[in-house]
């Protein structure tokens, strides 16, 4: 963070922007807020970030998850249109989500961790799962690059596309997919990340049909479930940007 915010010091701005992983918290009311909570990566539990920037910077600061600022970054591309929701998932090394209703971010308080969204086994599936919380249960467990290496030992992106752990990991987004629409019946729901590809959302829109079984009316699933409309991992970037002019509204 300090070379961040040397950084920053020598190329100032009024206001800034964090998306960072989680968990965070978001509640102002709490004592931590804008700190990192208890994290399984070393060395960054209870790191006040916030904090950090406004007492070095001296600029307001906002700061949301990673994938709420990339969910915000889809919005912002898609027109900022405030009669509809949009749902954001990143499958990389983890799984994470985040929902933009009306403008707003989904979550007051605390923020969705849908990535640990409990799903059920793929059929011949006997992967044991990474999740150090939920093993085989959720989606992240399953899904997420680390079990691609974790079922086959080779890292997920020196294996062929079509080799069959992007049809489990395909299955079991489809999944939290298919649970966030019942639930929240988003407009858009985005799919980015590393893992999966535009051919892998072939596969994940007929899993999402498949488990729908025409219960609930649905948009072309071509135009429902899509990649993200910002190249080059660069939602949350847009995200960051945006939520901090927001601040000098």
């Amino acid at each position: 963070m300090e070379k961040t915010a040397e950084f920053f010091k020598k190329n100032p701005v009024d206001a800034l922007g964090i998306g960072t992983f989680g968990p965070i918290d978001i509640n102002p009311k709490s004592r931590t807020y804008g700190y990192i909570l208890d994290t399984p990566k070393p060395g960054w539990s209870g790191t006040n970030v916030k904090g950090f920037f406004e007492k070095e910077l001296g600029i307001p600061v906002v700061m949301t998850t990673d994938v709420n600022a990339s969910c915000y970054g889809e919005y912002v591309a898609h027109g900022r249109d405030d009669s509809k929701s949009y749902f954001y998932a990143t499958v990389g090394t983890g799984v994470g989500a985040g929902v933009v209703q009306g403008g707003k971010m989904l979550g007051l308080n605390n923020h969705p961790e849908m990535g640990h969204m409990l799903v059920r086994r793929y059929p011949g599936d006997d992967y044991e799962g990474h999740c150090p919380f939920h093993n085989d249960a959720c989606v992240e467990g399953m899904a997420a690059g680390p079990s691609l290496e974790g079922r086959t030992g080779i890292p997920g992106e020196k294996l062929s596309r079509d080799n069959e752990v992007f049809t489990y990991s395909a299955y079991y987004i489809a999944q939290m997919l298919f649970n966030v629409y019942m639930t929240a019946r988003p407009d858009v729901m985005i799919v980015g990340g590393s893992v999966l590809n535009e051919d892998d959302l072939v596969k994940v829109r007929k899993f999402f049909d498949e488990f729908n079984n025409n219960y609930v009316a649905t948009p072309d699933l071509n135009e429902l479930i899509v990649r993200p409309a910002v190249a080059n991992n660069g939602s949350a970037t847009l995200g960051d940007f945006e939520l901090a002019k927001n601040l000098l509204k």
